[in-house]
């Protein structure tokens, strides 16, 4: 798919600013998205949006279709009939610039069971409601059944449910299923407000002329309802366990690997179904994003395999990926697909050969490009126009973080390369990269906002303290909008 000339920023909906704990889809939503038009941006780009798992990353999630729950906006609650403002009225002393989840998630879950309960006993969005029910049915009942039993037995990964709703059985769920249906529905009506709410964002974003890109994470997690819905599709012993697991071989960064532990796709398999899961999996993001960010395209060409009982990912091994056959099945499905790869780390010709073959923008770092090599592939005065442009994402520091621990010769460099612009860190590497011929271009908000290495977003193979970034209200000033659009149009963005 040909894009065109623009810009974006990064910014996940939990960083948002407000006063409920979490980014959500209230009216703060709504002010960004007007500061992004204001600012001549075309694009918001956005982390995986699904109900989050372990150590509450967005790349864990109980499912990948389903909707983060803790997103919903308790303000919108409220207009809608589904809260009333005394519901609110012990509202937690949140911090600003924070997600605390420990303190988060026992609040929010308190308020939608109250905004379940106010549905049940009022008829209003209940037409809508059944229509969402009918028209998601096919990843919607297994997701909240398969929430609803977790809830019944504490929050414990299925592989240690009773061995009857472990497997499936069909005697075993029908028993839960009537006698937990208010559980079931439960978890339906949660899905249905965030989706009714996102839907109205993204609306508005459209008449703003504000696209969404979205995040696809190659892997799944193991505790999610795809995995025990599809055991078939991975490879898993008897009791529903991992055989082998995902991550990344030793290398620079990493003496060990990255042992991910989510579940090895059994490739042969989807190719029987001509990648159903696949393309319906697609299907259902392209319905809420405009535009998706692959991540981990490496592994669709080969993909590291760990046996499940390896302490780290040294003793894993490379597989042969699906490559072109899964882009060819979603293609013939849905035409061109409106795709940015993410083709960064140690690549092989294979993976340009599979981007390049589907005309896909790859991604440039532009923080990583100043190891003193002129000829660095990520220096803007080496892109192709067919790239996706970034000065660091979600798992770099922002640009004042990474100049602060930069070694000397990076900082030279970097002066060097920059000094033409005659501007400080961080408007002069912005500037260098809005310059460069990349057909899209994107900044972390953490970057236009000057902040440091402690506002980081995540750190990978780490698990505390991520995940929690959030911008405050007052951020987002018309003289920063101002200095953002002056940029897009200088550059032609």
């Amino acid at each position: 798919m040909k894009f065109d000339r623009s810009s974006g920023i990064l910014l996940h909906i939990s960083s948002l600013p407000g006063k409920y704990g979490i980014g959500d889809f209230g009216k703060n939503a709504y002010k960004w998205i007007d500061f992004l038009s204001n600012s001549g941006c075309a694009y918001w780009q956005i982390l995986p949006h699904g109900p989050t798992g372990y150590e509450n990353s967005p790349y864990q999630c109980f499912s990948s279709v389903a909707g983060n729950h803790y997103l919903i906006s308790p303000e919108l609650l409220i207009e809608d009939n589904f809260l009333s403002v005394d519901d609110l009225e012990d509202l937690p002393d949140f911090e600003d610039e924070k997600v605390d989840f420990g303190v988060l998630i026992p609040w929010k879950l308190e308020l939608l069971n109250k905004a379940f309960q106010y549905f049940l006993g009022n008829s209003k969005l209940e037409t809508e409601f059944g229509v969402f029910v009918e028209q998601e049915k096919n990843w919607l009942n297994n997701f909240a059944l398969f929430m609803a039993i977790k809830e019944r037995h504490q929050q414990v990964s299925w592989v240690d449910w009773p061995e009857g709703l472990r497997d499936r059985q069909p005697k075993a769920i029908e028993s839960f299923c009537v006698e937990y249906s208010y559980l079931i529905q439960k978890h339906k009506f949660f899905q249905f407000l965030f989706f009714y709410q996102y839907i109205k964002m993204k609306n508005y974003a459209f008449s703003k002329n504000i696209e969404i890109v979205g995040d696809l994470p190659i892997y799944v997690a193991h505790d999610s309802s795809d995995v025990w819905a599809n055991p078939d599709l991975f490879y898993l012993d008897d009791e529903g366990n991992p055989t082998v697991v995902a991550g990344v071989p030793p290398d620079g960064f990493s003496p060990d690997g990255q042992l991910w532990g989510n579940p090895i796709y059994d490739w042969e398999r989807h190719s029987k179904t001509d990648y159903k899961w696949w393309t319906y999996r697609i299907g259902k993001l392209l319905e809420i994003v405009d535009v998706i960010r692959v991540d981990h395209f490496k592994g669709f060409v080969d993909y590291w395999q760990i046996p499940a009982d390896s302490p780290t990912a040294k003793s894993g091994e490379w597989i042969i990926g699906p490559g072109d056959d899964l882009f060819v099945a979603l293609k013939n499905q849905y035409g061109e697909l409106p795709i940015v790869v993410e083709d960064l780390g140690e690549m092989t010709q294979s993976v340009y050969d599979l981007r390049d073959n589907f005309n896909f923008p790859g991604m440039k770092i532009l923080q990583s490009g100043f190891n003193g090599d002129e000829n660095h592939p990520f220096l803007p005065h080496m892109y192709p126009e067919n790239c996706a442009a970034y000065t660091g994402t979600h798992d770099n520091d922002p640009i004042m973080g990474w100049y602060d621990g930069a070694s000397e010769n990076e900082r030279r460099f970097s002066k060097k390369y920059l000094d033409r612009f005659g501007m400080e860190m961080p408007w002069s590497m912005i500037n260098c990269l809005w310059e460069s011929p990349a057909i899209m271009v994107f900044v972390q908000m953490q970057d236009v906002l000057e902040l440091g290495k402690e506002f980081r977003m995540n750190i990978p193979s780490t698990t505390d303290g991520n995940w929690e970034w959030r911008m405050r209200a007052d951020n987002l000033t018309e003289e920063l909008s101002g200095k953002i659009k002056e940029l897009n149009d200088k550059f032609d963005r």
